[in-house]
């Protein structure tokens, strides 16, 4: 679950960089007499993009902890019987989810309430409907999204599981895994 939570996050990598960019208010004087405002003052009047600076940080957390965790041991190798690239999911999430996000007024209270409200509401269907895979930010990390059927150890069929890899994976190719969910797991093929 927390895993889960903290690739939601990661999924919101580029709207918290946006967010950031957008919201950012920094006074910048070179002139004769300038002098720093304050650390109070520059927090409170950016509290929405150092927020987002922190999310973007807890995201690079996440991954490194991610591909920390894809080192680890994995389990007997199978082989794929049938393959189906679903890379399009990326931009689904990104076309649907997050650049219309971009469009809120986020001087508005109300709108970043209603924002977070959304964000809340958006990862709980995300956790729940194990949409974890459908990441942006894996895409631009180099990650692909196959759907496939494969043959496990003792003659055991699976179909429709859904793989994250770096590789390109095809059909008759043997994969050792980490389980992520029931159903989804990182892959990397056997050399």
């Amino acid at each position: 679950m927390l895993r889960k939570v903290g690739l939601y996050i990661l999924s919101l990598w580029l709207l918290f960089l946006f967010i950031t960019v957008l919201t950012i208010d920094i006074p910048i004087n070179f002139g004769e007499g300038a002098e720093f405002v304050g650390l109070i003052p520059l927090l409170s009047n950016n509290i929405v993009a150092f927020t987002s600076i922190v999310l973007l940080f807890v995201g690079v957390g996440v991954f490194r902890y991610f591909r920390f965790t894809l080192k680890g041991s994995t389990h007997i190798p199978f082989e794929i019987t049938k393959v189906e690239s679903i890379n399009y999911e990326h931009l689904t999430f990104l076309a649907t989810y997050i650049i219309p996000l971009i469009c809120f007024d986020l001087e508005s209270a109300r709108y970043l309430i209603i924002l977070v409200l959304l964000l809340v509401s958006m990862g709980m269907i995300y956790i729940k409907t194990d949409l974890f895979y459908a990441n942006p930010s894996l895409a631009l990390l180099g990650f692909h999204i196959y759907k496939v059927d494969g043959n496990f150890k003792g003659d055991r069929q699976k179909q429709g599981i859904i793989l994250l890899s770096r590789a390109r994976l095809t059909q008759n190719q043997k994969v050792k895994y980490i389980k992520l969910d029931d159903r989804i797991f990182y892959v990397k093929p056997v050399l």
